[in-house]
């Protein structure tokens, strides 16, 4: 039968507007006549020895060794500082337009002890007026999905305010943020060792205890109004599953499709395409952005039932984070995999 979604379990592992650019250089003087100018300061930290240059997409960072008030400007790159003990003064809700205004439960009590706060975004940007206020010595932005957009478009004004690290989106999965941040940002090589040693080690518990359904298998992300997009198979989830002993479907490759936007990981697909292109034997459906679609309900669907997944009843849902996961929600997918799969 068509399966639904395991709901999010808490881990036990451990307990907007863009400023206009007076406003904002009014701001800065404030800021500059309160504490001195960023420049005195950076050059102050530097010459103590209390900065690291971080290579990015937008060139070399100079950034604190001990920053203390870190802003966050993707809600799904905080797991990671949180899971690092690094402290987060903020950071922005996973939605733009607000709604969800709590913290992952992967994170614990984490969010409570370092007092964060969400500050306010929408579709049209950050509010480089809050983030001002909280008076951050480091900025964090970029990764995946519509925060990097903000970030890359902000990024000027953003490094006016404090030195500012852009994940670089190109980055294929959790792990190659997790060492970024962990290793070149923050020099804490050891936090990524642990972070990579228990995930390996748990994916071969899983792996070993799955029987994997009819190969090959695909992913597909379903907007709220229905508008279906392809994982594209050299991303996170795919690559995660590849490594469980699935064969992954190399639909885009073999298709030539591309990112919806540059440097992203979905192909938007039309209905005809849908029909024709996805010919996998087991499909993962996933909402996008919100638990908006399952495959219980797609069934009913003519443009899905036909798929080779649906008429099987090899068509099975996934959390929408799965898509884009973290350390954290890494070891939440494998666990509902085994639960799914396990013999």
């Amino acid at each position: 039968m068509i399966r639904t979604s395991h709901p999010l379990r808490t881990s036990p592992r451990r307990a907007s507007r863009t400023l206009a650019a007076a406003t904002l250089a009014a701001g800065l003087l404030a800021l500059t006549a309160c504490g001195g100018s960023a420049a005195d300061e950076g050059s102050e930290e530097e010459a103590a020895g209390g900065t690291r240059t971080v290579s990015t997409p937008y060139g070399d960072v100079k950034v604190p060794t001990d920053a203390q008030r870190i802003v966050v400007l993707n809600y799904a790159l905080a797991g990671y500082l949180y899971d690092m003990d690094v402290p987060v003064t903020a950071t922005i809700p996973e939605d733009a337009d607000q709604r969800n205004q709590e913290y992952s439960p992967l994170w614990g009590s984490a969010p409570d002890e370092d007092g964060t706060e969400f500050l306010p975004w929408s579709t049209d940007g950050f509010d480089l007026e809050a983030v001002l206020e909280v008076d951050p010595d480091l900025i964090i932005g970029g990764g995946w999905g519509f925060p990097s957009f903000h970030a890359e478009k902000a990024y000027e004004d953003l490094s006016a305010i404090a030195p500012t690290v852009v994940v670089d989106k190109a980055l294929p999965d959790w792990q190659g943020q997790a060492e970024f941040l962990a290793v070149d940002v923050f020099d804490r090589p050891e936090a990524y060792e642990e972070m990579v040693t228990e995930y390996e080690t748990r994916l071969e518990e899983v792996r070993d205890a799955i029987e994997v359904p009819e190969q090959p298998t695909s992913f597909v992300s379903v907007t709220g109004e229905g508008t279906p997009y392809l994982v594209l198979e050299d991303q996170g989830l795919p690559r995660m599953f590849d490594a469980l002993g699935f064969e992954v479907n190399d639909i885009a490759a073999r298709n030539g499709l591309e990112p919806y936007q540059p440097g992203g990981d979905l192909a938007e697909l039309s209905t005809e395409q849908l029909g024709q292109l996805v010919d996998s034997e087991t499909l993962f459906v996933m909402g996008f952005n919100a638990d908006t679609a399952s495959a219980e309900a797609l069934a009913d669907d003519p443009a899905w039932s036909g798929l080779p997944a649906f008429a099987h009843h090899r068509a099975y849902d996934l959390p929408y984070w799965a898509l884009r996961h973290d350390f954290d929600e890494s070891l939440e997918v494998l666990d509902l995999v085994e639960e799914e799969f396990g013999r």
